[in-house]
């Protein structure tokens, strides 16, 4: 019975769908800015670190697990900066990271808000269509026209 139910969601989904395809564009752009990122800040974090910490920030590859949890801002505590400099691009990239996620959420966000908008301003056109045939309305903002 709770998987018929999950039929009522079924428009909300497919909306969802409808706006990350399209704003494809967008959120790839920022997801391979994040990659960039990633790949910036576990460079570094080896450079800086990897004398100190050689086991956890040995290279770039085993570095980046400190920069995916720190980006995600997961933070797990097993893989953290102990030089002055390593903490301090730790605190930064930690920064980005609640910065940079929370951009795709914006746009998907705008989507929303742009989708609800075209389908408030297309249901008040069809009303207004169906009582006042013979007035003529503002394409942008819906208002009658003199």
């Amino acid at each position: 019975m709770r998987v018929l139910k999950a039929v009522r969601y079924m428009r909300a989904l497919r909306d969802f769908g409808h706006i990350l395809t399209q704003k494809r564009e967008e959120l790839l752009i920022s997801f391979t800015f994040l990659i960039f990122l990633l790949f910036i800040v576990s460079t570094l974090m080896y450079f800086v670190e990897h004398e100190a910490q050689p086991d956890d920030f040995g290279s770039i590859p085993k570095s980046m697990w400190y920069g995916v949890a720190t980006l995600t801002t997961v933070g797990y505590g097993d893989v953290y900066p102990i030089t002055p400099i390593g903490r301090v691009l730790g605190g930064l990239s930690a920064i980005l990271g609640v910065a940079l996620f929370s951009l795709p959420a914006g746009i998907i966000a705008g989507g929303f808000a742009e989708n609800a908008g075209k389908k408030r301003f297309k249901e008040g056109k069809l009303a207004q269509a169906h009582n006042h045939k013979h007035y003529k309305y503002c394409p942008h903002c819906g208002e009658k026209l003199n």
